[in-house]
């Protein structure tokens, strides 16, 4: 303490600064020598209070800062930050952390006065948030930027980011941004089916704003009414909830036969009538039903954007695809070392939101057949199984030899346990090899096709490709029951659409890079983004 104190000037150091100098004036001596620590609380407080208002008058009348009572020589460097200019102070302060200013407001009155300066969370807020709108004009309504600070963007940082709402297996994404002097949360849609490579659509379904000097304000936009009165409750780390107070601002005058209507104007882009598959009418009612429970309360869980690596085969990152009568959904490509991963942000009462849906095996390339020959669907089978069967042999020559050192004891970097890769069977280094060998005598892009009987969402899929991998895909009864990973094919089209065709099912599904820069989305590790893939599996499941 003795230490702060002397750096700031305040409290028992200050005194002793002051009769360590009147001492030294009576023996005649210079002031170099170390003052005194002894404390005098009537002389430390009374010198705060003066210089205190010293400081406040110059804050507000801008006149020079006369040089401190108890400076020495002309030209001294100061001892003090109290003997700073005011002006310099509120350049330092605005350079702190806004969650480091408190701490600092309780130095003394002094600092406490400066850190009224709107100026320092002017900057706070631009720095740490992004506000870059003029907040001088914040003034007319009586809200000061440390209020916007203070009130809004710190209180509300934890629920900054992505996020996906449980609404049973359809889930979504949310990004809750700061949006000018609000704080906004958008759910994203993808595009109507089946334009997969059209934009992302968004729409608002909540924000937090300020109301003059009270507290901050929650409004549900749910609904076609206007702002309504809601409610925010940060439930845990990383999940929070919402609450519409006034549901009867999302009814329509027509009744549900108009708020379906519009809903299915809204979500596919057409009406029933246009719908002529019956399967299709029964589960767009289905969701329609199942999703209109949730418009009063909401929960959301966080979600992080997947880390990249340069030895990724693309960027990885969010994408919409097609799945057939379900429409378009969101899916989360990874990258973990030799596989690569689709995880569904959005789902279905098939494959709910949560899980897997493909799993790319990068340890086996495959070399498709020429154009002819991929027209013919049995031909693709014959090299999709004969690749199975490596696969599974491979993971029975692995379970063997882990069998194997489990009954010897042995270490896992002992000899014993290297025959594995060494015969080049287990397929890391054997497959990874493989993988560049491919890769390296395979052509920038090869002509593709889809073989005759396999159904397609979307007809202007490329007709050019990079490269071809063994995959699997689940698939599973209405309820998630029965879920099982049937073989397939992941076919790289270029950086940004890659395609799955599904063996069992005979069917292809496109998928599109979602070119959107979600903000507060990345990961703060590779572990987090681990931690947070099985848990919304675990929760799908």
């Amino acid at each position: 303490m003795a230490v702060c104190a002397r750096l700031c000037g305040v409290g028992p150091a200050r005194g002793c600064r002051r009769r360590g100098a009147a001492r030294e004036q009576r023996r005649g001596g210079a002031g170099d020598s170390e003052p005194d620590t002894d404390t005098d609380p009537e002389e430390a407080g009374g010198g705060a209070a003066a210089e205190d208002e010293e400081a406040a008058e110059r804050i507000e009348g801008g006149r020079p800062p006369p040089l401190p009572a108890e400076a020495g020589p002309a030209g001294r460097a100061p001892l003090s930050l109290l003997e700073l200019p005011p002006e310099l102070l509120v350049q330092i302060f605005g350079s702190l952390p806004g969650t480091d200013l408190p701490s600092l407001a309780r130095v003394c009155t002094t600092f406490r006065r400066i850190l009224r300066t709107d100026t320092i969370w002017r900057r706070r807020c631009r720095e740490e948030y992004g506000v870059c709108e003029n907040l001088r004009k914040l003034e007319i309504t009586g809200v000061s930027c440390q209020d916007v600070y203070a009130k809004l963007l710190h209180r509300y940082r934890h629920i900054l980011g992505l996020w996906q709402p449980d609404i049973g297996p359809y889930g979504g994404l949310l990004n809750v941004v700061v949006d000018g002097l609000f704080i906004i949360g958008w759910m994203y849609l993808p595009p109507h089916d089946p334009h997969v490579d059209d934009p992302m659509r968004f729409k608002p379904l909540f924000r937090i704003h300020l109301m003059e000097r009270k507290c901050a304000t929650v409004e549900c936009m749910y609904g076609h009414k206007g702002p309504h009165n809601g409610h925010i409750q940060i439930v845990k780390k990383d999940e929070f909830s919402t609450k519409c107070n006034q549901t009867d601002h999302h009814r329509m005058s027509g009744g549900r036969q108009e708020e379906f209507r519009t809903w299915l104007r809204e979500e596919w882009g057409r009406t029933l009538e246009d719908i002529f598959h019956e399967h299709m009418q029964e589960l767009i009612l289905m969701k329609f039903i199942y999703t209109s429970q949730y418009d009063n309360c909401l929960t959301y869980r966080r979600i992080y954007l997947p880390p990249s690596s340069p030895d990724d085969l693309i960027k990885p990152g969010l994408f919409k695809g097609t799945y057939g009568s379900h429409g378009l959904e969101i899916v989360m490509l990874s990258f973990h070392g030799k596989k690569a991963k689709g995880t569904k942000i959005t789902g279905d009462p098939n494959i709910p939101a949560g899980q897997q849906t493909v799993e790319i095996d990068l340890a086996h390339p495959l070399r498709l057949p020429d154009i002819e020959n991929l027209r013919d669907f049995s031909e693709l089978s014959r090299i999709v199984l004969e690749v199975q069967e490596q696969v599974r042999r491979e993971e029975q020559e692995r379970e063997h030899w882990q069998e194997e050192e489990d009954r010897s004891h042995q270490a896992a970097s002992q000899p014993a346990a290297k025959p594995l890769g060494g015969e080049g069977t287990e397929g890391e280094e054997t497959a990874a090899g493989a993988e560049g060998t491919t890769q390296d005598k395979a052509p920038a892009s090869q002509p593709f096709v889809l073989p005759m009987g396999v159904i397609s969402r979307n007809e202007d899929y490329p007709r050019t490709c990079r490269i071809c991998f063994y995959g699997t895909g689940l698939i599973a009864g209405h309820g998630f029951t029965s879920p099982e990973r049937t073989p397939g094919v992941f076919v790289l089209f270029d950086d940004d659409r890659f395609g799955f065709i599904w063996l069992e099912l005979k069917s292809f599904s496109l998928y599109s890079r979602i070119k959107v820069s979600f903000q507060n989305a990345e990961a703060p590790s590779r572990e987090a983004f681990d931690e947070m893939l099985k848990n919304i599996q675990s929760l799908a499941t």
